[in-house]
C-alpha cells in the first residue's frame, strides 16, 4: 500500500527495488532503556490497555509459538521462491540493483527488503493476521470495535545491507480520518535486537500528527528527532509490538551479520471509511513544506 506521498518500488526488468539506500546519521537512534513488556497476549488486561492508551504501545514477549513462527517463515520463503506464480510483490534492497542478476539463490534470499499484499496468496501468513488471541486484543485496543486488517507486509533487514526505515507515524501513510484508531502489529520472526534493527519508539508522543517530509522516505524531519532518546523494543522470535498509528517509530540500518525478519499488520475498525488524501496531507504535511529539512 502506497500513499500519495510515498515512492513505490521501482522495477528493473522483472525485479522490484526499494529506493532507500542512503545511510542515516547514527545520532537519530539513541535508545535509552527497553520497552515495557508483558509475557503473553493472555496477560493483557485493563491495566495493560490503560498503559497502551497512555504510552502508545505494548510489547508482548511470546505471542506465537515456535511452530507458528516456523510456518510464517516458510510462507515468506515460499513467496520469495516464486512458488505462488500470481504473487509479484517481492521488493529487493536498492543497494543490490547492479548485482542481483549475478547473485545465487541464497544471496538473492538475503537481499529481499520487503513483501506486501500477501494475505490472499499465503495461508500461513493469513493465519497469523487472523489469530483469534491477537484479534481479541486488537478489538480491545480499538475500543471494542471489530478490527479489519487493511495492510499486510513482511519487513526484512538483510545482514549488513538492511536499510533504515526513518522515523515516522504510520497514520501519515493512511487515508483515514485523523481520529480513526489504528493499531499496528509488528511481529518478530527472528531475534530482533538493537544491532540488527529492532523497532525504536518515542512513547507518549502519539497524541497528534507530526509534519512529514519526503527525504530518505516519507518521514519526520531528522532535525525533529536528532539527539532524542528513544526506547528500544527488542523481541525474541514470536514476540510482538502493538502500537498506535500515531506513535513515532523507526528502525536503523542493520550493520550486523544477523538478518531480521518481521511481519507487520495494521488494523482499523471495520466501520470506518477512508477520507480523501487531502485530509491526511493537511495534517501530516507534504513535500512543499520546509524543503530544506
Amino acid at each position: 500500500m502506497y500513499s500519495t506521498t510515498t515512492t513505490p518500488p521501482k522495477k528493473d526488468g522483472d525485479a522490484l527495488f526499494d529506493e532507500g539506500t542512503e545511510l542515516h546519521d547514527p545520532a537519530l537512534y539513541q535508545p535509552e532503556g527497553e520497552a515495557f513488556q508483558v509475557p503473553t497476549l493472555a496477560d493483557i488486561g485493563p491495566a495493560e490497555v490503560a498503559f497502551y492508551r497512555k504510552h502508545g504501545y505494548l510489547s508482548v514477549r511470546q505471542a506465537f509459538n515456535a511452530d507458528e513462527v516456523s510456518a510464517a517463515i516458510d510462507g515468506i520463503v515460499s513467496l520469495i521462491m516464486g512458488e505462488k506464480p500470481d504473487f509479484d510483490h517481492v521488493v529487493f534492497e536498492g543497494s543490490v540493483r547492479d548485482k542481483l542478476a549475478d547473485m545465487g539463490l541464497e544471496e538473492r534470499m538475503q537481499a529481499v527488503r520487503k513483501l506486501g499484499d500477501f494475505e490472499a496468496h499465503e495461508p500461513r501468513l493469513k493465519a497469523i493476521s487472523r489469530h483469534p488471541a491477537l484479534l481479541h486484543v486488537i478489538k480491545e485496543l480499538l475500543h471494542d470495535r471489530t478490527p479489519e486488517m487493511f495492510q499486510d507486509m513482511a519487513l526484512l533487514k538483510p545482514p549488513r545491507i538492511g536499510r533504515e526505515k526513518p522515523w515516522h507515524q504510520d497514520h501519515a501513510y493512511f487515508d483515514y480520518p485523523l481520529d480513526t484508531p489504528v493499531v499496528g502489529v509488528w511481529i518478530a520472526l527472528d531475534k530482533a535486537t538493537v544491532d540488527n534493527g529492532c523497532m525504536q519508539i518515542l512513547p507518549g508522543r502519539h497524541t497528534g500528527p507530526i509534519i512529514h517530509f519526503k527525504r530518505r522516505d516519507w518521514q519526520i524531519c531528522d532535525q525533529e528527532i536528532m539527539g532524542t532518546k528513544s526506547v528500544a523494543a527488542p523481541l525474541p522470535p514470536g514476540g510482538l509490538l502493538l502500537f498506535d498509528g500515531k506513535l513515532p517509530h523507526g528502525t536503523p540500518h542493520n550493520t550486523s551479520p544477523k538478518g531480521r525478519r518481521a511481519l507487520q499488520f495494521h488494523y482499523a475498525p471495520d466501520d470506518i471509511h477512508k477520507a480523501p488524501p487531502e485530509v491526511r496531507l493537511a495534517a501530516f504535511g507534504n513535500e512543499g513544506k520546509n524543503v530544506t529539512c
